[in-house]
Formats: structure tokens, sequence, C-alpha cells
């Protein structure tokens, strides 16, 4: 599945899918799930996970400046404080989907 249109929509991500669904995504959501090396961490062969230390998310954290496709299954977003260096897939948008709806109110 594939998104045909993505937009942000106040404080969230508005996905229309090549079937016709739609997901609206919590920008805070998409921030605190980032899939990179950094913020999830690493996986060696013995399954340890190194990750880098834990810091504060400031408040242009959840600020979404602009997203960048990457080739033709993820985009790339840029947030506010500067952080970019996340590949979210179409498969991982969808999971983070289900795991905003999940969460009550708010996030954080």
């Amino acid at each position: 599945m594939k998104p045909t249109d993505l937009q942000t929509i106040g404080q969230e991500l508005a996905v229309k899918w090549d079937d016709g669904s739609e997901s609206f995504i919590r920008l805070e959501t998409l921030r605190r799930f980032c899939p990179c090396a950094s913020c999830m961490g690493e996986q060696d062969l013995f399954g340890n996970v190194y990750k880098a230390p834990e810091r504060p998310y400031g408040p242009r954290a959840f600020y979404l400046v602009q997203w960048k496709p990457v080739g033709g299954y993820a985009i790339q977003p840029v947030w506010g404080d500067g952080h970019q260096t996340g590949l979210y897939t179409w498969e991982w948008l969808r999971s983070v989907e289900a795991a905003d709806r999940q969460l009550p109110g708010e996030a954080g």
C-alpha cells in the first residue's frame, strides 16, 4: 500500500492511501516513534541494543518543517529542532498510526 497524498493538517499528518483509506497521525507521535538509530537504537548480533542518550524534546521537536521523499518507499521528515535522520516507510507509518490510535488524548 502506498500513499497518494500526504499533507500536514494542524498537528497531524494526513495520509491518503491508494486503497482509498486515510490515516491521521499526530506529529508528536510520529516524532516520538522516530525509527532512526539514534532514537530507537541499533541491535548487534547478540541482541544488545545501543542508542544515543535520551534528550528532552524541546518546543520545536514536534513541528514538521517538511518531508522529503525517499525512493518509492518512505519519507524523511525534517523536524523543527533539526532532527532529520528517520526514514518512515509506508509500513512504519501504518504501524505508528495503529499505536497513535491506542494512545490516550494528547501524547506526552
